[in-house]
């Protein structure tokens, strides 16, 4: 409110929605009612009723469902949110875990286990990171809904498990790695949204492209040979198949399918970026675009860099031109 508008205004960005439907009882009853997506058949049989032809009733339907969705202001607000504090969190992970001896050797996650400290500044750092997954839990029932919302689900129960689990069973040496390394790549996500909607297409492109490479280097290298290693090998060696040694390790493995989920959406997004020359759909995304620039090109080759109001993972409209527009 005091930090993030005032930027946005700096920046251009306007407090204004998308153009409103002009109003009908008829078709808001159907919208509110019956669905807010109607078939053909039922397309047919409004376009009689009203006298109206197929095409304006699909144009108001969209015009419908996109003005119930957030701002560019809202959107931008709550991704320089969570830049800021997904930038915060992975430096302060990044100055913890500098002088901590299982940074440098993942083996030390498990000597004298399980009687190892708990510092005040571990403590502080692992219940950051949970009530801020607790919040992205949430909110992802309040945001736009996505293709990837079950995805996100997974994820978030998984996070919040493993936080939750490994720090009950004091693996927090190792929990501050895995940690650490999911920042590692979501600052320069939201980092792309907020270039995105101030219009700064080149920065966003860099900003997603640099994403790209960090996330696929962070989750489908340095994670299964680093993280997934010391968790799945050296800790068997080390003190044996502990009790939760299965449940650990299974939470682990579910978030690394997930990676391999993202990385292939982000390979395919930027793939088509270096065709088209612009960062173009994000396939995670389930928004659509406003009416008018369907009317225009409806099957053209239109830039989205697709992100939700909420985070996670992953706008509204298509905007021709190159242009990079997402959540």
């Amino acid at each position: 409110r005091f930090i993030a508008k005032p930027c946005a205004i700096t920046l251009g960005i306007q407090d204004s929605g998308p153009h409103r439907a002009q109003p009908n009882a008829i078709l808001e009853k159907v919208f509110t009612a019956i669905t807010k997506s109607p078939d053909a058949g039922r397309l047919e049989g409004l376009a009689k009723q009203l006298d109206w032809d197929v095409r304006k009733i699909q144009r108001w339907f969209r015009h419908r469902r996109n003005q119930d969705k957030p701002t560019t202001l809202t959107k931008f607000c709550e991704s320089m949110w969570r830049f800021t504090f997904y930038l915060s969190i992975f430096f302060y992970g990044i100055r913890f875990l500098w002088t901590a001896p299982w940074f440098w050797d993942t083996r030390q996650c498990w000597y004298n286990y399980p009687f190892q400290p708990l510092t005040s500044r571990l403590y502080y750092y692992y219940i950051l990171e949970l009530a801020f997954y607790w919040s992205l839990m949430f909110s992802q029932f309040t945001d736009i809904k996505r293709k990837d919302f079950l995805i996100m689900f997974v994820h978030h129960l998984a996070t919040i498990g493993l936080i939750t689990f490994s720090y009950m069973n004091n693996m927090v040496r190792v929990g501050t790695l895995v940690l650490c390394l999911h920042d590692a790549s979501d600052f320069l996500l939201e980092a792309a949204k907020l270039a995105n909607y101030a219009k700064y297409q080149r920065v966003c492109d860099a900003f997603f492209m640099l994403f790209g490479v960090v996330f696929i280097v962070t989750r489908l290298g340095i994670y299964p040979f680093w993280i997934l290693n010391t968790t799945l090998f050296e800790s068997w060696e080390l003190i044996g198949p502990y009790p939760s040694w299965w449940l650990f390790n299974g939470l682990l493995v579910t978030l690394q399918v997930l990676h391999v989920i993202w990385s292939y959406l982000i390979v395919r997004t930027a793939s088509k970026a270096l065709v088209q020359g612009k960062v173009s759909k994000d396939d995670r995304s389930d928004v659509e675009s406003s009416s008018e620039e369907e009317d225009v090109a409806p099957s053209s080759t239109k830039g989205v860099l697709s992100t939700s109001s909420n985070g996670s993972n992953p706008l509204n409209g298509h905007v021709p031109g190159g242009q990079c527009t997402g959540e």
